[in-house]
Order: C-alpha cells, then structure tokens, then sequence
C-alpha cells in the first residue's frame, strides 16, 4: 500500500493515480478515500493526476488514540501534499473533508494550491452559539454520540438514509450505494468515528475561510439533510474572497454520488477556467 507518515509517526494511505495537474481528494466523517474512487476515474482519465486519502483514524491509515481533531487533520494533509512534492494542486473535500482543506489552506497558506472546491461542506460552524445562531443545537450532536456508543452499526446502516437522500420518496438510490457507505464506516477506528463528531460539529472555520485567496468552488445539495445549507455553504460563499456558490435543486449530502455526472462536470469545467 502507498503511505506517507505524519509529523507525529502515523501512517496514512493514500491513492494516486494518473498523470498531471494534481488534484487531492479529502473524504469526509466516517468514510475513506474509496468514497472518491469514480472521481479518481474520471480525472485520471481525462490528463489529471487523482489522489485520495484515508484520513488518520478512518480506512487503512493508523487509528492513533490522540490527534482526531481539525488541526491535526489538516497537519496530515500538509505532510501528504509536501511528501508528494504537489505543486499548483486542486485540493477538493466533501463534507468534514472540506473543513480539512479548510483549515489546511488557514495554516499553511496556498504555496502550493491553485483552488479549492468545498463539498456539501461543514463550515464556517455547525454547532449553534450566541454568534451562530442558525447553526444545530450541541444535543442533537450529544444525541449522535449516544447513537454510536449503544450500536454503531445500526447507526451506520440508519444514516446512510438521510446521506443520500434515500428517504425521499423520489429516491433512485440502491441498496449496494447504500451497503458500500455501511462497509466503509465500519472501517472507521471507533475513537476517530466518536471524536469526529466533536471535530466536524465545533470547529470554527471562520477565519480560515477569511484567509483564502484562491479561488473557490462551494457545491451543496438544496436538500442537505446532513448539514444545512443555509448555515453552511451560503454563509461560506459571503465570508470567502473569491467563491463562486453551485447549488443543486433537491440534492443530498452525498451528491457526489447521486449526482455524479454533474458534480464531475461542474469540477472539470473550475479546474479548467
């Protein structure tokens, strides 16, 4: 397996496949890089070079006890993107993912980023507060830890649901779609999986998103179910520099998936402009 080790001596898997401008996949909470691998296709077949991670914790990287939080997270991604020698590089997340780029382009700068795109992404907050009034209250995130602590696996098999969209009743979503989402949460180390929900849920992205400059492209779903767009992705668009907002009509939070076709046109014709 391909991996690179952290500045504190874990190991993290990645693919990469394809050759040219590179673009650097990061999934979100609880999944791994395999939930990219269409994408990956896509853009190696069409002259980019395509890499997926497995975030520390999720997958085939290491399940340390210590480091499940936004700044370590983005810290792994420093180590990947320098180890890789990426110059120029795309850096595209989904959900927590997206809080990854994030927080890594609020640490580290764009030195060696072109754009970025941010996927039905969590910032700037998700948790309500006196300055975040729109935002989830913190017991609907208790409520998700307590769920996860008394089964896991039900809990998996039940969010697949709203993820997709699949309690919809227009739904188009398979069952194999939704098993393959199971497979992969079950790969999360649990105390990555529990402290991620700390993580996605109270981070504050906001001056991050104030120190981009680069261009950036925010895609979410009308119907996020997961995280709301009104409170993530629109307040995003106001606070960064240089964003460009692509809603699409009744889309869930995994679109990716269930709008495959779209969202990797959408993403080829940013990279290209």
């Amino acid at each position: 397996m391909s991996t690179i080790m952290t500045k504190d001596g874990n190991r993290i898997f990645y693919k990469d496949w394809g050759k040219g401008p590179p673009i650097v996949f990061s999934h979100g909470w609880p999944l791994n890089a395999d939930t990219w691998d269409e994408q990956l296709f896509f853009f190696a077949s069409n002259g980019y070079r395509a890499i997926a991670y497995d975030r520390r914790g999720h997958g085939r990287s290491s399940q340390p006890w210590n480091g499940n939080d936004m700044d370590t997270f983005a810290d792994d991604l420093s180590s990947l993107v320098e180890q890789l020698s990426l110059k120029g590089a795309v850096l595209a997340g989904h959900s927590s993912g997206a809080g990854d780029v994030t927080r890594y382009l609020g640490r580290y700068g764009a030195e060696r980023v072109a754009k970025a795109v941010l996927v039905s992404s969590i910032p700037p907050l998700m948790v309500k507060t006196d300055a975040n009034p729109g935002g989830t209250p913190k017991a609907g995130f208790d409520a998700t830890r307590a769920a996860l602590l008394k089964d896991k696996a039900q809990f998996y098999k039940d969010l697949a649901f709203p993820f997709f969209g699949a309690n919809r009743p227009e739904s188009k979503v398979s069952e194999g779609v939704r098993d393959e989402f199971f497979v992969q949460c079950m790969q999360a180390g649990f105390k990555a999986a529990y402290d991620g929900i700390k993580a996605f849920s109270e981070t504050d992205f906001t001056e991050d998103l104030k120190k981009i400059d680069v261009p950036v492209l925010i895609i979410h779903g009308e119907d996020d179910q997961n995280v709301p767009i009104d409170d993530s992705a629109k307040m995003s668009s106001k606070i960064l520099k240089r964003a460009t907002l692509k809603i699409y009509p009744g889309a869930p939070h995994g679109l990716p998936v269930t709008h495959r076709d779209q969202f990797n046109a959408d993403l080829l014709s940013f990279i290209r402009g």
